[in-house]
């Protein structure tokens, strides 16, 4: 039997910073049902990300939780720097070039309704990650999808 592979998207950032864009990314997919987990590639990273959740907006925060803090498997929203999926997320957010190949690749990736690489085009390491990652797995067979931002911000399908 062949496990469902999930839709590869990568976000070319250019009108906003990540900041901006990944708190209605993660609302959009808990609307969904779905939970999600954020991968970066830095403890320094996360720590950032795991304040700006909690206070993004006057009116609103999004809940969540890294392995510290314990009951991963409760979080709406997991925060990592590994591959591990310990609350049954349907969505994994790539930022910072984290490698999205192990986490897809791996057993249990089938979980996973999507995967979505945001990257800052600004950002020469982060585009050449983002170019090395769509070959990476485009050489695996994936399919893959390419989203950036135009004019009014909205994100418009490009391949």
């Amino acid at each position: 039997m062949i496990e469902a592979m999930p839709e590869i998207w990568f976000y070319h950032l250019q009108r906003q910073p990540l900041e901006n864009v990944l708190p209605g990314l993660i609302e959009k997919s808990l609307e969904k049902g779905w939970r999600v987990v954020v991968q970066a590639r830095s403890e320094e990273r996360l720590d950032a990300l795991d304040q700006w959740l909690w206070t993004y907006s006057d009116a609103s925060f999004l809940a969540h939780g890294r392995a510290r803090d314990g009951d991963a498997e409760l979080q709406p929203v997991y925060l990592s720097t590994g591959v591990e999926n310990p609350n049954g997320a349907a969505i994994r957010i790539f930022v910072e070039g984290a490698s999205m190949a192990e986490a897809v690749a791996e057993p249990g990736a089938s979980a996973y309704v999507r995967a979505i690489a945001v990257f800052d085009g600004a950002n020469e390491d982060e585009l050449t990650e983002a170019r090395a990652q769509w070959k990476q797995l485009k050489d695996m067979g994936l399919a893959l999808t390419y989203w950036q931002q135009g004019e009014n911000g909205r994100w418009e399908k490009k391949a």
